[in-house]
């Protein structure tokens, strides 16, 4: 039998956090007792994953127990309906949980569960019956047990990424994957019960959910959650002293410090931490946040495969501006020959060398490498010998601390979201009348703004045709900036 500790939406349960007020003890029961209310549901589900289509939000968390023994497919809510369909069939999902305003983009039919009144109730939507589930039997649920037991190794989500060869892959992710970093990370950060968290990520983001809402759970600390950012009520929270931690990509803190210099006062809250991922920041805006706050903002380094958080500036150790920190406990990073890719963008298979370099491809290995792809797994990323070539460059400092250099896989990124140029060339030259088309990473459309995504398209189309044709099969943040036809 398998320790429910063992298991993240249990262990997250037993610390009495609360996300926007709800207990999150409440928000497991009440996903414990969707499945254990609903035949349909646990039929639909049966030999098959779950997935999870909402936002940031209490939801979230009942989504995530009511998947309870299966993987859970994270997905994007800016996915459009065609990358959702082939995620779904990918990962052979039976049933998906989501809202009433999202729902709209799952294929017409397919079973889901609607959220819109959790932790109160759920309807269920099988087989074109629908069936309203009263959630309110789990008051008063127990949930107790050994806070330290090590995750299992089962399923716990599947995230798509690592379109390098031209389609997103399902990363899984185990519950000891999660388990292990959530705790790592809380160390390095030094959470508590009293810290306040504004959660502004998308939870379907590794990123987002580990940082924002496994750590502070964890540790019992409290979390306000943002479906949507906002950055002038972002930026009220934070200034009236109701947050203590946030997390977020650069694009969020440039538009956090546009309306501090708007309001023309430095910041007096409550702030303890201030974390930033999911694509480079430069040293400026780090002066400029710490001028704005007092408070440093601290950089990490991580990805989808690694569960996801390698390196960090730790809280017990002066931040180091410009760099990504050190790794986390128990975890190795190294710095190794790299990894090459491919003209289509596949890596090449070559020895493991093993000598650490002072540049060259920031390499992971610890327990919260993932366990590996869904399918076409020799198209993502390579893991030798336990050690998971990132398709990253890094550099070693003399303090320790390791800088990002560049990339060697075919990516980029925008507003914190990996920009795969193979996954964009192939979605548009399946579109009639285009005879070659060309990603390239443009230049940003205004200052301190994130890179553009270029098209150059050869063939008897229109800029307004390939708009449409983009709009209707790519995710919201991956639509071009500028459209060139030849």
């Amino acid at each position: 039998m398998i320790d429910p500790f063992s298991l993240v939406p249990l262990s997250i349960a037993a610390h009495d956090g609360r996300v926007d007020g709800f207990e999150a003890q409440q928000l497991v029961a009440a996903g414990l007792t969707a499945l254990r209310r609903s035949v349909p549901l646990v039929r639909a589900l049966s030999g098959k994953r779950s997935g999870i289509l909402l936002p940031t939000s209490p939801a979230f968390v009942v989504a995530l127990a009511a998947s309870e023994g299966r993987g859970a497919v994270l997905i994007n809510p800016l996915a459009s309906p065609s990358e959702i369909a082939h995620q779904l069939s990918d990962a052979n999902v039976g049933a998906v949980f989501t809202s009433s305003g999202l729902a709209a983009g799952l294929p017409a039919e397919f079973p889901r569960v609607l959220l819109d009144n959790a932790p109160k109730t759920a309807e269920v939507l099988i087989a074109g019956t629908a069936r309203e589930v009263d959630l309110g039997t789990h008051l008063g649920m127990p949930i107790e047990g050994d806070a330290d037991a090590p995750g299992s190794d089962e399923e716990a989500v599947i995230v798509y990424t690592s379109a390098m060869a031209g389609r997103p892959l399902g990363a899984i992710l185990s519950h000891r994957n999660l388990l292990f970093n959530a705790r790592s990370t809380v160390g390095v950060v030094g959470n508590s019960s009293q810290d306040r968290m504004l959660a502004l990520l998308p939870y379907s983001h590794l990123f987002g959910l580990t940082a924002t809402c496994f750590v502070p759970l964890l540790t019992g600390g409290q979390i306000t959650t943002m479906a949507r950012f906002n950055p002038t009520r972002a930026a009220e929270l934070i200034a009236g002293g109701d947050v203590t931690e946030i997390v977020g990509v650069p694009a969020v803190f440039r538009a956090l410090l546009s309306v501090f210099a708007r309001r023309g006062e430095r910041v007096q809250g409550a702030l303890r931490v201030c974390i930033c991922g999911g694509s480079p920041l430069t040293v400026d805006v780090q002066n400029r946040w710490f001028d704005a706050t007092g408070v440093e903002l601290r950089q990490g380094y991580g990805l989808t495969e690694a569960g996801p958080v390698s390196l960090f500036n730790r809280v017990q150790r002066p931040n180091v501006r410009g760099s990504l920190g050190v790794s986390l406990p128990g975890v190795d990073v190294e710095l190794f020959e790299p990894v090459s890719y491919d003209n289509l963008g596949r890596p090449t298979k070559s020895e493991m060398h093993t000598t650490p370099l002072a540049e060259g491809e920031i390499c992971v290995r610890g327990e919260n490498v993932f366990r590996g792809y869904v399918s076409n797994g020799d198209l993502g990323l390579s893991v030798h010998d336990g050690w998971l070539h990132t398709g990253d460059i890094g550099r070693r400092n003399a303090d320790g601390t390791i800088g990002f250099v560049g990339l060697i896989k075919p990516m980029f990124t925008r507003n914190g979201f990996n920009i795969y140029p193979h996954e964009i060339e192939r979605v548009v030259s399946d579109m009639p009348g285009v005879t070659g088309v060309v990603v390239t990473e443009g230049a940003p459309p205004a200052p301190d703004k994130e890179p553009d995504i270029a098209l150059a398209v050869d063939g008897s189309v229109s800029e307004d045709d390939v708009k449409r044709w983009c709009a209707e099969r790519l995710s919201a943040y991956k639509q071009p900036g500028t459209i060139l036809i030849r």
